[in-house]
């Protein structure tokens, strides 16, 4: 089984570069977050003639949603709010495994630029959210029996080496002290496996997402790691391998997330 994460920022604007990844990849099934789009308007159809036959979506017009679309059927699907807000952030599906596995999908707020909750009301709602999703995931957020797996956009990259500067960034949103230890502390609440880190070790630089604003990304290499996938411990172990596709940075009219896919055998 082959799991894939992608901000695509605009399904619409991307559907080429998703389906031409797609049909490389052969990706079972792949979590999208930012598709910008309301459900009737999703393009379920592309999707599907590519084998994505079971599509679970949460979208709405112009700003975050999130879709999982898949080859393998669902057992069950759902969706979660947080933060008292209606905004497309979460969907879960469940898929046949030796166990049940639940994946979660998640987009979590960015937090705007200024790391303040008292004068940042963006910043406010991402810690908010951090601690709504530490509570949630403390509780069981996966079903007795089930295995699960969270993939997404979290918009946190959590160790020194998921940045280009970690001194530089530890006053910028996504690598401030408060998100880092928060994202953590969820991390470990609910006894997460982080896929990524587990074959590339911590000490080496590795990043998702690299800056529209850089004139130059690649030579200036300045990413972080904001997407991940994590999974609960008894399928950590069937994680074979991960894959992240930096070249896609480089494509014409790029997201400036590109897709990371983690592979398990007998998942």
């Amino acid at each position: 089984m082959q799991i894939a994460s992608w901000n695509v920022n605009s399904v619409r604007t991307r559907l080429d570069h998703v389906l031409n990844w797609l049909e490389h990849s052969q990706a079972d099934l792949l979590a999208l977050q930012e598709t910008k789009v309301e459900d009737d308007k999703f393009p379920l159809s592309d999707f599907r003639k590519m084998g994505y036959r079971h599509v679970a979506i949460n979208g709405q017009k112009g700003y975050h949603g999130v879709a999982i679309v898949s080859k393998r059927p669902f057992l069950a699907q759902s969706s979660k709010p947080f933060c008292g807000k209606d905004d497309c952030r979460h969907i879960s599906v469940t898929v046949a495994g030796k166990k049940p596995v639940t994946i979660h999908n998640l987009y979590v707020p960015a937090g705007g630029d200024e790391p303040d909750p008292k004068i940042n009301e963006k910043f406010a709602h991402k810690l908010q959210f951090i601690d709504e999703l530490e509570a949630w995931f403390g509780k069981g957020c996966v079903p007795k029996g089930h295995e699960g797996i969270l993939v997404g956009d979290l918009n946190i990259a959590p160790l020194e080496h998921d940045v280009w500067s970690h001194k530089d960034l530890l006053k910028v949103v996504s690598h401030t002290p408060i998100e880092t230890e928060g994202l953590l502390r969820i991390q470990q609440k609910g006894k997460w496996v982080g896929l990524l880190r587990q074959h590339v070790p911590a000490e080496k630089k590795l990043y998702t997402w690299w800056s529209y604003r850089a004139r130059d990304w690649e030579t200036s290499d300045r990413g972080r790691r904001l997407d991940h996938i994590w999974s609960t411990a008894g399928i950590a172990p069937a994680c074979k391998k991960i894959e992240i596709l930096k070249e896609a940075r480089g494509w014409q009219q790029p997201s400036d997330h590109v897709p990371v896919m983690a592979s398990f055998t007998a998942a």
